[in-house]
């Protein structure tokens, strides 16, 4: 045989009934396992096989599948993953990515439905935000390259700012402004895009952790005066650390009087308009130019599936398209149906990331999704008063959204160590999986409550588990 095709479809078939029935029963019962187990030596041993020359049967793979990678995987589907903001996926979404993967569509663009489908999930997206329904749009692997994109788009959209594509950004000082909460996508895409991470001024933050906008007002007319160009502001909604919003109608204030582009990284917290309880404390991102979010956080789609929403159609366009005879565009036929989604970023080869979007969202509808983000947000409130109530323990910021930031304190130790040992232990023990970072000075035990499967019990589990192991710890110093 010279093609690809099974000699036998049923034996695929069946092989494929067996792979569904599997993944479907781990999502039904991963509660009574452990959130992350690490994975052995002998097993990483046994993944390298060197590059095969001669064919092995489906069915010895999906076996070395289920023996080798599924036991070891990173965890995030288990309502213990409290860890990095991951979404905990849905079933339903799991099966959008089979069909998505029959079909095998390129969705950098030409006519076809995958195309019509990802359109529509661009105008539920700004329906969701407060955005314009003729604003472009594009689904991308994460926030990291939404935020990349934005940041081209507005350097583009700066006087004279398409010379820029013939040029380069040399001759320019371009600037940029973020808080000090800003998640490090931030001064990559700066990197990246050519204008120097030095290019991106850090702003401080007030008490709350939100940008404070007397110190912007401030650093955008020191830039002026010493003859930069500051082109961008970016305020950030859900900061990656405590999980506080920038004031952004104070930012949009100042970015229109200022002649800025305005920017929001919603990573997470965008979709937090989906709650109506909530949508009052973003105010104001419907006033962005732009916006980056993921569905694949607090959407819950299946990784990955991250979307750029620009406001003023044309921009993101002047910033990307191109024009290339071997990609010509026609009034009829397969290469009809322009403009096309590869006019709108960096890449030509594009999956059909748009159908588990449309298919999760269309299954549990956004006022089902408010209440499961309210749900998270509840569930981190339980934690914070938990963590409060132990004489052992300490909140260490104010509880904005979903992340809940505390440590333990213990006498006469290192408390950074001892921390930074916990969520280790904590990680060993398969109870919970948060993660740590630094909050004002001091390691922290971070918790992200993003999976539409945690509950109070699960973080009730974790705070049990920290004041056992800081036990063992105790009495072995």
């Amino acid at each position: 045989m010279t093609g690809l095709d099974p000699e036998n479809w049923d034996e695929l078939r069946g092989l494929g009934h067996r792979m569904l029935d599997d993944m479907i029963d781990r999502l039904a019962t991963q509660r009574d396992g452990p959130v992350w187990r690490p994975m052995p030596d002998a097993a990483r041993a046994a993944l390298r096989t060197g590059l095969p020359v001669e064919p092995t049967p489906p069915e010895a793979l999906y076996d070395r599948f289920s023996d080798l990678i599924a036991p070891y995987a990173t965890g995030n589907t288990h309502p213990g993953f409290m860890g990095w903001v991951h979404g905990g996926g849905t079933a339903v979404g799991m099966l959008a990515e089979l069909l998505a993967g029959g079909l095998n569509a390129n969705c950098g663009g030409r006519d076809h439905a995958p195309i019509e489908v990802e359109r529509e999930v661009i105008r539920w997206a700004a329906d969701m935000l407060g955005f314009p329904p003729d604003c472009s749009g594009l689904l991308v692997t994460g926030s990291s390259m939404a935020n990349m994109i934005a940041v081209i788009t507005a350097s583009r959209a700066t006087p004279d700012g398409q010379v820029l594509r013939r040029t380069g950004v040399g001759g320019r000082r371009l600037v940029g402004y973020a808080a000090a909460t800003a998640h490090g996508c931030i001064a990559r895409a700066f990197d990246l895009a050519g204008l120097g991470t030095d290019a991106l001024r850090i702003i401080p933050v007030d008490d709350r952790h939100r940008m404070d906008l007397p110190a912007l007002r401030a650093a955008i007319r020191s830039d002026r005066d010493s003859g930069a160009e500051p082109f961008i502001v970016i305020g950030t909604a859900g900061t990656v650390d405590t999980g506080a919003i920038d004031d952004l109608d104070g930012i949009a204030d100042i970015a229109r009087r200022d002649g800025l582009w305005f920017h929001v990284d919603g990573a997470f917290g965008a979709l937090a308009m989906l709650s109506p309880d909530l949508r009052p404390a973003l105010c104001g991102l419907e006033r962005a130019d732009s916006v980056a979010f993921d569905f694949h956080k607090w959407a819950q789609v299946p990784y990955d599936a991250g979307c750029i929403l620009v406001r003023e159609p044309g921009r993101q366009a002047a910033a990307f398209a191109q024009s290339l005879a071997y990609l010509s565009r026609e009034d009829r036929g397969l290469a009809g149906n322009a403009p096309w989604f590869c006019d709108l970023g960096p890449d030509l080869s594009r999956g059909f990331r748009a159908l588990k979007v449309w298919m999760t969202l269309g299954t549990y509808g956004v006022a089902r999704m408010g209440r499961m983000v309210d749900a998270c947000c509840a569930v981190a409130r339980h934690l914070a008063e938990r963590v409060e109530r132990e004489p052992m323990l300490e909140l260490l910021a104010p509880v904005t959204l979903n992340i809940v930031c505390f440590r333990v304190r213990v006498a006469g130790t290192d408390l950074d160590a001892l921390n930074g040992e916990l969520v280790k232990d904590l990680h060993e023990s398969g109870v919970a999986a948060p993660s740590t970072t630094m909050v004002g000075g001091v390691k922290a035990i971070r918790a992200a409550i993003v999976n539409h499967r945690t509950v109070p019990g699960d973080v009730d589990r974790m705070v049990d588990e920290v004041l056992r192991l800081t036990g063992l710890r105790h009495e072995a110093i």
